[in-house]
């Protein structure tokens, strides 16, 4: 079975970084296409950025675009999203999420089917 672990949320000054990452069990990556989602509170869930396991290819958000990138390590089965400039709007839980289908709908958090937990970014002013 599929389980996705988040983790490398905390708190963090405008203009800082952090390095999210989800461990991936129950499976190799390739099946997936794995992406980040976010939500901040009384907002919908956004998605961030998503890749293609299988062939590497990525997709973001526009709000974080030349900000934010996704990123893999097979030996491990992990994901990692990496955030440079973050700003107080990034402040949310973030969740992973993998879908079987290979495609990367970020504006369809319906077309992943397994979540993780999520792990909380805060970024202060």
């Amino acid at each position: 079975q599929l389980q996705l672990v988040e983790s490398g949320g905390g708190l963090v000054q405008t203009g800082g970084s952090l390095r999210l990452s989800c461990v991936v069990s129950g499976s190799t990556l390739d099946r997936y296409a794995i992406a980040w989602f976010r939500q901040a509170p009384g907002k919908e869930r956004e998605g961030v950025s998503c890749m293609v396991m299988r062939d590497g290819s990525r997709d973001y958000a526009d709000s974080v675009k030349d900000r934010f990138t996704i990123s893999r390590d097979n030996a491990k089965n992990t994901v990692y999203l990496e955030m440079n400039r973050l700003e107080p709007e990034d402040t949310a839980v973030y969740y992973c999420a993998a879908n079987p289908y290979r495609l990367c709908v970020l504006r369809d958090p319906g077309v992943f089917v397994v979540w993780g937990h999520g792990t909380q970014v805060t970024v202060s002013p």
